[in-house]
């Protein structure tokens, strides 16, 4: 199970690094994400594991709303679903619902607190968590994350994003094993704003 927390945690950060990425070093790129506070996008995974002949395929959403709440839905091949908000983390699958605390988890808690700095724009925190390279141009990017935290170190080994202009397009994950994850995603997409209180009549 804590393989998957940490490949959830991943790929919300895939999703808080969607926010269009026109420049070529961190902190103009965060400042960028601080603007964007909501999003939402579909996703195809294909997980490549040892031992096991082929890729294993998911499909279905993710989604955040800043600052700490984040979640991803499968639907292919069966209905899970993850999500974290504060320092609670809730999972649902086959009709059973388990509750957490983030933090029970260092190495999860590590990335997902990356997550909360990528999210809020904050590079100074997505620095203490990883090593940070960022390639490319605007119409072609990669930013590589590697963990500084070594517990973290002992389950991933890396993260790269791709993206197209401001299209995120996907996300490789490399766990210390050598199993690995490429995800692909649509276009970001914001979160539709609450309807406005009605005016009570005079």
């Amino acid at each position: 199970m804590k393989t998957r927390l940490i490949e959830f945690a991943a790929a919300a950060l895939l999703l808080a690094a969607g926010a269009p990425a026109w420049a070529l070093n961190l902190a103009e790129v965060t400042a960028l994400l601080a603007k964007n506070k909501s999003g939402e996008a579909r996703f195809t995974e294909e997980r490549y594991v040892s031992n096991i002949d082929g890729p294993l395929r998911a499909a279905g959403t993710l989604s955040f709303e800043a600052p700490d709440r984040f979640s991803r839905h499968t639907t292919e091949p069966r209905a899970e679903s993850m999500e974290v908000q504060g320092n609670t983390l809730l999972l649902k699958r086959s009709g059973r619902t388990r509750q957490m605390t983030v933090d029970a988890i260092p190495e999860v808690s590590a990335l997902i607190e990356a997550v909360r700095g990528t999210l809020t724009g904050n590079a100074a925190l997505l620095d203490k968590f990883f090593k940070t390279q960022v390639e490319g141009n605007p119409e072609r990017w990669t930013l590589t994350l590697v963990p500084r935290d070594a517990r973290l170190a002992t389950q991933v080994r890396e993260l790269k994003i791709t993206g197209l202009q401001s299209d995120m397009r996907s996300v490789e994950l490399w766990l210390a094993g050598g199993d690995r994850s490429v995800m692909a995603i649509d276009p970001l997409q914001p979160l539709p704003a609450a309807p406005a209180a009605s005016k009570a009549p005079r």
